[in-house]
């Protein structure tokens, strides 16, 4: 599966930085494949493993406010792997191709 997150202190002021950093440091600890841009935070692998890493992505957050926004969108297909990548190359040889 492929879970894009994004986890935001809420009442923590205007610079989030610190907090999201603590955040991607936990998926970026776990070893699993993953990907930040500015606004999500995507990880690939098994239910268990992502889900365990969104959890403590989001307590890692917690640690900087004691209220917490999670926005998750999860793709789940059963044999894919590195979807992370396929699907980028994927969209972007259609885009070669027109």
């Amino acid at each position: 599966m492929i879970v894009a997150f994004s986890v935001t202190p809420i009442g923590a002021g205007e610079d989030v930085g610190e907090a999201v950093a603590a955040a991607v440091r936990v998926v970026r600890d776990s070893g699993l494949p993953n990907r930040t841009d500015a606004m999500f935070t995507s990880v690939e692998g098994e239910w268990d493993e992502v889900m365990d890493v969104v959890k403590r992505a989001t307590e890692a957050v917690q640690a900087h406010a004691a209220r917490v926004s999670l926005v998750l969108k999860a793709d789940l297909r059963e044999g894919v792997t590195d979807g992370l990548t396929a699907k980028v190359a994927t969209v972007e040889r259609h885009l070669a191709g027109s």
